[in-house]
């Protein structure tokens, strides 16, 4: 691409584009789509609907009778072919700012439409030049930084050896990382699209939230723990290639089973498997400064006092003022603060290993042709920090996404201790206190978090999460040596209400 201008060999590179372009799009945009008779439009269109929908054989007619075709897609999509209409005004009649609102409108014509489609969109110029096409590239704003970043991924593609891969959207998670599956013929693969996060408002000591919390910022300390856990005979993905200036991994696909059935619901054995990956994580030393490439090393942060502060913060700063509609007063947070540096001092004697951070079903891939800790395949542990072990059996036997039954979390708990029982000096119960302060504390930190992504990032299905969080909170808090973090919570109204 050169100045806003692609020029595509053949029909397969027409298709491509379509997948690319496709990959940038989002509800709310505008597509117009200029061109001759037989210059291509209805191709490109029916390449992005495929690619949007996921299936390559959709059938996908033209709208030049209908004059729309719309599908119902995430988000939904909206075909125009506005040759044949003799007003502009018949666009009202069509449905076009319905479809605008929550999806995506592509406009074959749109010449027709001038003075009612919106002034602003992305045009896409299709002309013949030799055998192939040449598109011109009109966009502004946050549109062409999705184009020039979607285009930039085929580049990636191109240089790693894969430049006729097609590319279909996997998913995206609550933070600014997104994630596509790339077929490449005989070979198949995960992309992680990971751009460099942008620097937040000053929070204290001259440091943004993601410094502060440790929230790893490019791809390198991904890079770095997947070769370490690797190395030490856990399941995480190979890296086959990467970008780190870019943000981009090309990695093994580990594929789409994970540990809950087809329901939804937990499976027992692969949640009891993955508290055994943690018990074989935690019987070796762990390393802190791990190789990413060449001469790079990543210096695994520790889960410090700072860090997990700021984590639990969330509860007082999102949490509380939704929950209450006024803010914590200064001696609620005055309190909550000293509650928690008394439990931070108390965890300097813990058993300290790697932390995975996310250790649940989300980021547990079931691979059923391997066998023991082998089927537990990791992902999404670029936050890895150096902390009581206890953490990531809390995030696994709390599942902030599933609701496990108190047995199985209880059999996860106990399987686990039994494995870890078999090392000399193993402490079970100093470990179980830990259990439950680190479980406290990650609740505290979600229940803000779940508000926070509703209300600054307008993802509000997070909040179908809160009451679950609230009852994992509450089993948290029942050791009593967090009897005086349970009483705060009682007096804020954060458990009365909710349990």
């Amino acid at each position: 691409m050169t100045d806003g201008s692609l020029y595509l060999p053949d029909e397969a590179a027409t298709i491509r584009f379509g997948e690319d372009l496709a990959r940038a799009l989002r509800a709310g945009d505008y597509v117009a789509l200029h061109g001759d008779l037989g210059a291509g439009k209805s191709t490109l269109a029916r390449a992005v609907i495929r690619a949007l929908a996921g299936d390559d054989g959709l059938e996908v007619p033209s709208p030049t009778f209908t004059l729309v075709q719309s599908y119902a897609l995430d988000p939904p999509v909206a075909h125009f072919d506005l040759y044949r209409i003799a007003d502009a005004a018949e666009l009202d009649e069509l449905g076009f700012d319905e479809a605008l609102a929550d999806g995506i409108c592509l406009v074959e014509w749109p010449e027709k439409g001038e003075g009612v489609l919106p002034a602003k969109g992305i045009a896409l110029h299709v002309r013949h030049e030799g055998d192939g096409r040449r598109i011109e590239i009109e966009a502004t704003g946050s549109a062409q930084l999705r184009i020039r970043r979607s285009l930039g991924i085929r580049d990636f593609l191109r240089k790693a050896g894969h430049p006729e891969a097609k590319r279909r959207h996997l998913t995206g998670d609550a933070s600014t990382r997104a994630y596509e599956r790339i077929d490449a013929g005989m070979q198949h693969f995960v992309l992680m699209d990971a751009p460099r996060h942008p620097p937040g408002p000053i929070l204290a000591q001259g440091k943004y939230y993601q410094q502060i919390a440790h929230i790893a910022e490019d791809v390198q300390p991904f890079i770095a723990v997947a070769r370490h856990l690797r190395d030490r005979g856990l399941r995480a993905p190979e890296i086959h290639a990467a970008d780190i200036e870019q943000g981009l991994l090309l990695m093994e696909d580990l594929g789409d089973e994970g540990i809950l059935d087809a329901a939804g619901a937990p499976v027992a054995e692969r949640y009891r498997e993955s508290a055994a990956c943690l018990a074989t994580l935690h019987s070796t030393p762990f390393r802190r400064d791990l190789p990413v490439t060449g001469d790079s090393v990543h210096r695994v942060p520790d889960f410090d006092r700072d860090a997990i502060r700021i984590e639990v913060s969330l509860l007082v700063d999102w949490y509380l003022p939704w929950k209450r509609g006024r803010t914590a007063s200064d001696a609620e947070r005055r309190d909550y603060n000293a509650l928690w540096d008394a439990l931070i001092d108390s965890l300097s004697g813990s058993e300290h290993n790697l932390l995975l951070r996310d250790f649940h079903s989300p980021n547990i891939l079931w691979q059923p042709a391997a066998t023991g800790t082998g089927r537990v395949g990791l992902i999404d542990f670029q936050d890895a920090m150096i902390g009581p072990s206890a953490y990531d059996l809390a995030s696994l036997a709390q599942d902030a996404r599933v609701d496990l039954p108190p047995a199985l979390s209880d059999d996860l708990l106990d399987h686990y201790l039994s494995l870890r029982g078999r090392e000399p000096g193993f402490d079970r119960e100093r470990f179980l206190r830990d259990w439950h302060v680190m479980a406290a504390q990650r609740n505290c930190k979600l229940v803000g978090l779940w508000v926070r992504l509703m209300q600054r990032d307008g993802k509000p299905h997070y909040m179908r999460h809160l009451p679950r969080t609230i009852r994992n909170l509450e089993r948290a808090l029942i050791h009593p040596d967090l009897a005086p973090l349970r009483d705060w919570c009682g007096k804020a109204g954060i458990l009365a209400t909710e349990s």
